[in-house]
Formats: structure tokens, sequence, C-alpha cells
């Protein structure tokens, strides 16, 4: 961050209307001050390369005369700063920010077509908070590892004896529940491409609006072994499977003998999130108890935490990332403020945790 004790924003953004509103509504926090707007990303390029860089790039990736994953790359390339996309609720708008935050966008601020002033008026506090964030984010735990991460190396290390399983473990299938949000999708991405196609359930929640989530899990699906998709209401969640909570619904597991399903439901957002990680948790420390594996990663706020806890306390194995390998260590740093957290790893560390429980 600047030495200046406001945040520096600078938008980028094709609508007049956009880039005015946006403006207001950032500075209407003390702590921001919006340093520049541009139309394009060219003349944003040319802008901060004369004026200096800002602490926080808002970015809307669908724009013309420049393709601005191609921008983004080269950005994060030459001058790695924290970049909000700000992007339509469509299916092409998806796929776009997906992209967008593979290649390093720490997160998404998603617009209507229509209506659209009004709706970034009534999402100040959610727009302040995302640039907030976003200006304290690691942008370096984003980079792509330049060596085979840790966590294959420690893949086959023998279970320590000091954690073997209970019998109550083994009486029925193991799962594995897994929450986070800003800098999730490329953390969730780093950690799946480890596992073997013969893991246990596992069940996620990564904080994202509707529409993304679907082409979000077929990204995934295409680059792991393991089977994952949408979760539907009453899915089975079996070993092979990783079911992703639908963007704007909760996700909650529940028992029935000794196979686990879930639920997705409707319902007012918890911790200002829908789906919300401890609605996820909560339900897996309730039908699971010791047998589940509970992991949070990167986000922002403590959404996950206070489930993590209640987690840990029926039994299960908790684990949460640690700071230096999180993009925003607030969900991570809340549960272990908490207790909720068995062990702190850093996210190269945590596929062998969770092959290492497979084995178990």
């Amino acid at each position: 961050m600047a030495l200046s004790n406001k945040i520096k924003a600078f938008i980028v953004d094709d609508s007049a209307v956009v880039r005015q509103v946006l403006q207001a509504v950032l500075q209407r926090d003390p702590g921001i001050e919006v340093v520049g707007v541009a139309p394009d990303p060219l003349f944003a390029l040319q802008r901060m390369q004369q004026s200096g860089w800002p602490d926080v790039l808002v970015l809307d990736v669908e724009m013309p005369r420049m393709d601005g994953i191609t921008f983004l790359k080269k950005l994060m390339a030459e001058h790695p700063l924290p970049v909000v996309i700000c992007s339509t609720l469509t299916e092409k708008g998806a796929q776009i920010t997906l992209d967008a935050l593979a290649a390093g966008a720490v997160a998404v601020v998603t617009k209507p077509r229509v209506g659209l002033k009004d709706f970034l008026v009534e999402q100040t506090a959610e727009l302040i908070a995302t640039v907030k964030a976003a200006a304290r984010a690691n942008t370096g735990s984003l980079r792509r590892p330049s060596a085979a991460p840790a966590a294959a190396v420690a893949a086959n290390a023998p279970v320590p004896t000091g954690v073997m399983p209970h019998v109550l473990r083994d009486t029925t299938e193991k799962v594995i529940a897994m929450g986070m949000s800003t800098g999730g999708t490329v953390a969730l991405e780093r950690v799946l491409v480890e596992l073997p196609a013969t893991l246990p359930g596992i069940a996620v929640v990564q904080h994202m609006p509707e529409k993304f989530t679907a082409a979000f899990a077929a990204r995934l699906d295409g680059l792991c072994a393991l089977n994952v998709r949408e979760a539907r209401d009453g899915d089975r969640l079996h070993p092979g499977l990783v079911l992703i909570a639908p963007g704007g619904r909760h996700m909650q597991l529940r028992r029935s003998g000794a196979q686990y399903h879930v639920e997705v439901r409707d319902g007012p957002p918890v911790n200002r999130h829908r789906p919300s990680v401890d609605v996820l948790f909560r339900s897996v420390a309730q039908c699971a108890g010791r047998n589940a594996l509970g992991i949070i990663l990167t986000g922002m706020g403590d959404d996950g935490a206070r489930g993590l806890k209640d987690m840990h306390d029926a039994g299960a194995t908790t684990i949460a990332q640690d700071e230096q390998s999180s993009v925003v260590f607030g969900m991570p740093k809340e549960a272990i403020k908490l207790g909720a957290a068995d062990r702190v790893l850093g996210l190269a560390e945590v596929p062998a945790a969770m092959m290492e429980y497979g084995r178990r």
C-alpha cells in the first residue's frame, strides 16, 4: 500500500455511468481515494505509468480496444497489484471473470445489466469492504510456484501415531469440507489438481455469485482427476466427487445411514454470505463429527471460523491456511484465534494433509 493512509484506487470501465457511480461510492469512505479513472486498459496503463501505481485496480474485463485478460496477465507479470474485477452477471461474464481470477485478480464485484446505478449504490458497504480487503492482499501468493509444491514430496508421509483414527471414524464414509473466499478460486485449484480420484468426497463453499459457480466447477473438472461439479439438492457425496455450493444458495450436509448427501437451500445470508461456509461446516459437525476433515482457506471476514470450531469440538480434524500463503488472511486468522484449527499449513502442504487423512 502507498505511504498515505488512504487506499489509492483506480477504476477502469468503458461505461461512464459505472465509472462515475463507482468513484462516488468508493469515496464515501474516508479511507479510500480514487486517483484515476479510464475507459479502457490502454489508457489506464498510460495514466498509471505516468502518474504512479494505485493500491487497488477496479477493472471491467469486457471492454473494447483491449482484451482485459491479456491486460491483466501483462500487469501481473510486469507490475503485480491487487485487482478487483467488475463483471456482469452473465454466463459470458462468468467465464471471463474466472479467467481473470486465474490470471491473478483477487476479488469479484458483480453488476447487473439493468438498474446498474441503484444496484451499485445499494452495495456500497460490500464494494468498500472488497476494495479495502484487496488493498491488503498478498498478491505474491497468486504467482504460480516455480518448483513442485512441497505437498507432492510429502504425499507418502506416514500417519502420525498421535492422531490414529478412532473406531467411530470407520463406521461410515469420510467427508472433507472446505471453505474459502477472496483468493480462494486459485487456492482451491492448486489443491485439487494435486489430489487423486480416490479421495473422500469433498464439499466446497467458495463465496461466489450466481452463474459463476457452474463455470468454476466445469473449469476445475477439466483440470483435476477428481470429478468436480456444482451441487444439486440431494446429491450423494461419494469418494472422488467434489461438490461446489451454487452461488446464491446455502449447502448443508446430511447423513442417511452410512452415506452423506447435500441439501441445497434458499435462505437469508449468514455472515453476509450465501452460500456461507459456517452453514456447511456446522452441518458437517452435526452429522459427520469425527468422520470429517475441515479446511478453511484464504478469504476476508470471519465466515467459517465458528463453524470450523464446531467441527473441531465435534472431533473432526481441522486445518487452517497460514498467513504467508493466503491472499487475504481473514477467515483462517479468525479460525486460528478461536482455537478451531488442529494444524496451520501453507497452501502447498494442504494436498498432502488431505491424502494423509484419506489413507487413515
